[in-house]
């Protein structure tokens, strides 16, 4: 790779000064922003590098610098074999196989790679850090594959992938999604292969990398949906008749869980001038008190909520992390240690399983009732337009009915399992990368199960007119039409809902609550 460290640019992500944020994540895995390495975090790599090369001619086997790995830890390797050893090393641990893993996941745990090895603690070369940004920022990403991680010694198959891209063997996918051999690729970028010397092949594949990257992408992805699901119920609420009195601040000062109190105040200000809730509130108005799904909508919002600040605690704290092993500490000793469990990312993986599930849960439930004219309050039978002639939006509730359930099966963790490896020395693993797939697709299906009920309670608020909605879920309701016409017979369903998930993950829907209300 080059030699010549690029000048850090006007929008370039910097690497070493500290940790990486989520945003940092995003902004490089998802958008393409480029990456450049921190001068100062540079010496400190050099100062390492310098450590691992005294052990390198020392006359005492060092893991991992002048051993075999795993379970052949206690085998010397001599100095003329090394080079071959950390290519060894990567060749056999890109054993992965299945589907192609999304080039944002790849370029996620790249870039926490990274940051790993600009931490000093894991005695590569400054070249080779370079090697990694000069691979994201040339935009080319090695081909990672579905299996091949147990979430412990690191995600070692999706890293080694990465490594072989580096090393210029496997395979690598353009910007415009062509794969190529990787040798051609770096060529035809103006990159040269790395040879990689003592200790960083290890160094390159032993990290939590691949389960954080996809932990981080779903933090950024579900505060969005977090907010999107407290507009969803707040409409909900208002095309049902549901009353808003439950909202009430001292009601929720009662039980002051911080997720609960924050959906209860969304949905108080999404709702605030609503003259369809103003129009049931009178003395004439015989009903008590609404269902579960209305009326608890900020309690189980706002656990899911409070799991969601958990789980960023728990990246955030992996953020700041540098895991390797062997690792060298600040002092200069080289040091075995177990950093590379992924328990706490596993665990915080499979919890935000758990909410989201329940959140699409709850949103379906909504839906659901929208359909019944037993219990949607005067609406039509599934809000069709005919009904008998037409099914309205019937299935689209089985839509969400069939997503909710994959949900639940989702939520069944995967950090509980473990199965022993590398002739037992690795005897308890975590799962993590599995628990990280797992919820990937988990958000996937929530986005879409909101995107129904969205779509469900847009056609309900146009059906009370001459009533009118409130300010913020009519700005939604608003910018739904924009894509989707508005009550009428049978159409074909797939592009309504798709078009209403692109407003949900673009931010949209989100927008256009907070151009008529402030919304946390």
């Amino acid at each position: 790779m080059t030699d010549a460290y690029a000048p850090l640019g006007e929008h370039d992500v910097l690497i070493g000064t500290g940790p990486v944020s989520v945003a940092d994540v995003v902004a490089v895995a998802r958008h393409g922003r480029r990456v450049a390495l921190d001068p100062i975090a540079l010496k400190e790599v050099e100062a390492s590098r310098a450590r691992i090369e005294a052990l390198a001619v020392d006359a005492e086997p060092h893991y991992g610098i002048s051993t075999g790995f795993g379970a052949l830890a206690t085998t010397f390797i001599a100095p003329e074999a090394r080079t071959q050893l950390q290519r060894s090393l990567v060749r056999s641990h890109a054993a992965g196989s299945g589907p192609t893993v999304e080039d944002e996941v790849v370029r996620a745990l790249m870039l926490l790679r990274l940051s790993t090895l600009m931490t000093g603690r894991t005695g590569v070369r400054p070249t080779t850090a370079q090697a990694y940004a000069d691979l994201l920022n040339a935009h080319l990403t090695p081909v990672v594959h579905e299996y091949g991680s147990l979430g412990c010694s690191g995600d070692l198959a999706p890293l080694s992938h990465c490594a072989l891209a580096v090393m210029g063997e496997g395979v690598v996918r353009t910007r415009e999604g062509v794969e190529l051999p990787a040798a051609q690729a770096l060529t035809e970028a103006g990159l040269q292969p790395v040879v990689l010397a003592e200790k960083e092949g290890l160094a390159l594949i032993n990290g939590t990398d691949g389960m954080l990257g996809q932990l981080a992408l779903a933090l950024h992805d579900l505060t969005n949906l977090f907010s999107v699901a407290d507009v969803a119920a707040a409409m909900s609420v208002e095309g049902l008749l549901g009353s808003d009195a439950v909202f009430a601040v001292d009601l929720h000062q009662l039980r002051p869980h911080d997720g609960q109190g924050i959906a209860a105040g969304n949905m108080r200000r999404l709702l605030a001038g609503s003259p369809i809730v103003a129009s049931h509130q009178g003395p004439e108005c015989t009903r008590v008190q609404d269902a579960y799904s209305l009326r608890c909508a900020p309690q189980v919002h706002g656990a899911g909520r409070d799991t969601l600040a958990h789980a960023d605690a728990v990246a955030a704290r992996e953020l700041a992390s540098a895991i390797d092993n062997p690792v060298v500490t600040p002092d200069g000793r080289v040091e075995s240690n177990g950093n590379f469990h992924g328990a706490p990312v596993a665990y915080a993986l499979d919890f935000l399983a758990i909410a989201v599930a329940d959140l699409a849960s709850i949103s379906e439930r909504r839906t659901d009732r929208f359909l019944d004219p037993a219990r949607n309050q005067g609406l039509p039978a599934f809000l069709a337009h005919d009904a008998g002639v037409d099914s309205g939006l019937m299935i689209a509730q089985y839509t969400a009915a069939g997503i909710v359930s994959e949900l639940k099966r989702l939520a069944n963790p995967a950090s509980v399992d473990s199965i022993p490896s590398s002739a037992m020395q690795e005897d308890h693993v975590s799962m993590g990368w599995a628990a990280a797939r797992k919820l990937r697709r988990a958000v996937d299906g929530l986005t879409r199960v909101l995107a129904i009920e969205i779509l469900t309670s847009s056609r309900a608020l146009d059906l009370r007119a001459p009533l009118t909605a409130a300010p913020a879920t009519a700005a939604v309701l608003a910018v739904v039409r924009e894509h989707v016409p508005g009550p009428g017979p049978d159409r074909f369903l797939t592009p309504e809902i798709d078009a209403v998930v692109q407003l949900i993950a673009s931010g949209a829907v989100t927008r256009a609550a907070r151009s008529q209300v402030d919304l946390d």
